[in-house]
């Protein structure tokens, strides 16, 4: 029997930390590992900036309790999408901006903003004319752009890198399963139109089946 290991070494020296054979073997497989880690940067970014902006959505749609937990759902899962591929940035020889504003600018989404003006003389929001639909847009919307971004994502690395498309997969999965929730409500709050989403009952906001948020937990 041979004692050889065939994977023992490869093209980087032992003890070599400068490079990463975690992007070595991405790059041998025809993707290139610093354009990946700069588009989940941008991906990551419309993650964490839609949590802080589904935060502010949902603190008007006072009277509408139901849509206030399903958006707390998608916002909560949000922010878990962030910190499930935060670490894979660095794991491919990246970081995070160290400035939050360029973060933000960077994020591969609009601003899921409330669509409201200010006065700018007093600096408060005009809510009289806020109404749940126009809140619903703005969610449906982010949602559908989160899977666009997803989507482009698993095409990336499908086949490639089987640890990004892994992460890939499962937030498109439940961005898939946001816009479902949105299009429902929606679609009876403006139509009067049943659009049922499938969407289940669970036990703490963001505790969705398979969710991502839960593994994290899971595995800490």
């Amino acid at each position: 029997m041979s004692d050889e290991k065939p994977h023992a070494s490869g093209s980087i020296e032992a003890g070599d930390t400068s490079k990463r054979v975690g992007m070595e073997s991405i790059r041998e497989r025809g993707l290139d590992p610093e354009e990946l880690r700069e588009k989940l940067i941008d991906a990551i970014g419309a993650e964490f900036t839609t949590y802080y902006y589904y935060t502010n959505l949902r603190m008007h749609l006072a009277g509408h309790e139901d849509y206030k937990e399903i958006t707390e759902d998608a916002r909560l899962e949000d922010r878990a999408h962030f910190e499930l591929v935060a670490p894979r940035v660095y794991e491919l020889g990246g970081h995070l901006p160290n400035d939050i504003r360029e973060f933000a600018d960077r994020a591969s989404c609009p601003d899921a903003e409330v669509p409201v003006p200010y006065d700018d003389e007093g600096g408060r929001l005009q809510v009289e004319d806020l109404t749940a639909e126009d809140v619903l847009e703005v969610l449906l919307e982010a949602e559908r752009c989160a899977i666009r971004t997803w989507s482009e994502v698993c095409d990336m690395t499908r086949g490639k890198d089987p640890r990004t498309y892994d992460m890939a997969q499962r937030i498109l999965h439940e961005e898939v399963e946001h816009e479902a929730w949105f299009v429902e409500l929606l679609s009876m709050e403006r139509d009067g139109e049943i659009n049922p989403a499938g969407h289940f009952v669970r036990g703490e906001p963001g505790d969705a089946p398979y969710s991502t948020n839960r593994r994290i937990n899971d595995s800490a």
